[in-house]
């Protein structure tokens, strides 16, 4: 009985192609993660980062590419190799995952080291365009957001003013939150960091509204934009 050949070079190529385009098609948080990585790719090339910072960044790329697709091999490997639940087999795939999350809060951080220096000059430039306004019309600003949020609700006839229904009322007033804190300090150094920090806490407010089920994600992003524009209009149109 003769052994099988072993496969050609470009045997080879074509299995790891196949290998990728299986985990895209079948993973969402692969296809986030290739959209993620296109998105940052332009941005690099568009703000002109220099050679280090690029392949800082590939390097960065490459690493939550690379971790996303072990975890899904391995989890592929656990699922043909157990047919019952089994507690090791549960942490494997916990660990893979862990694997993943570590992996991509280093992309961040990275990403963040890299473009947060342009990224801020040019938003404090254009933030500084906007009316130097009191901290009181965050107040305000939250306000007129709670008042337009019921408004819609009632007008759609949908969900309740704390609970469910177009827009999400948490996210207008998370974000309306992020956009006034965001305006405030207009001369504080460190402007883009707490508005990135600030930021991020609006959007897990919007995810954990979607996770538990009480509203959709286009109510939510309906909430988000509604809070952020509202109190971006208070702002401005104030004397």
């Amino acid at each position: 009985m003769s052994s099988r050949r072993p496969p050609s070079v470009l045997e080879s190529f074509n299995y790891a192609f196949e290998g990728i385009i299986h985990v895209l098609r079948t993973q969402r948080n692969m296809r986030i993660h290739f959209a993620v990585a296109a998105l940052v790719l332009v941005a690099a090339l568009a703000s002109g980062v220099d050679k280090l910072e690029l392949i800082a960044l590939l390097l960065a790329i490459a690493f939550v590419l690379i971790t996303e697709m072990v975890n899904t091999a391995i989890e592929g490997a656990i699922d043909v190799a157990t047919t019952s639940f089994d507690p090791m087999a549960k942490l494997a795939k916990d660990i893979a995952a862990g694997a993943v999350l570590i992996a991509s809060a280093v992309a961040v951080a990275i990403g963040y080291l890299v473009f947060s220096g342009q990224v801020a000059d040019r938003s404090s430039r254009f933030l500084d365009r906007l009316a130097e306004v009191p901290a009181e019309l965050t107040l305000i600003a939250l306000f007129l957001t709670t008042i337009l949020v019921i408004g819609t609700k009632a007008l759609t006839g949908s969900g309740s003013p704390l609970r469910g229904g177009l827009p999400s009322g948490h996210s207008a007033v998370a974000f309306a939150g992020w956009m006034a804190t965001t305006l405030i300090l207009d001369d504080t150094d460190h402007r883009f960091l707490i508005s990135s920090l600030t930021f991020i806490m609006a959007l897990l407010v919007a995810q954990t509204r979607v996770e538990s089920g009480v509203h959709s994600s286009m109510e939510v992003l309906y909430g988000g934009l509604l809070g952020a524009l509202v109190t971006l209009a208070v702002f401005q149109l104030t004397p």
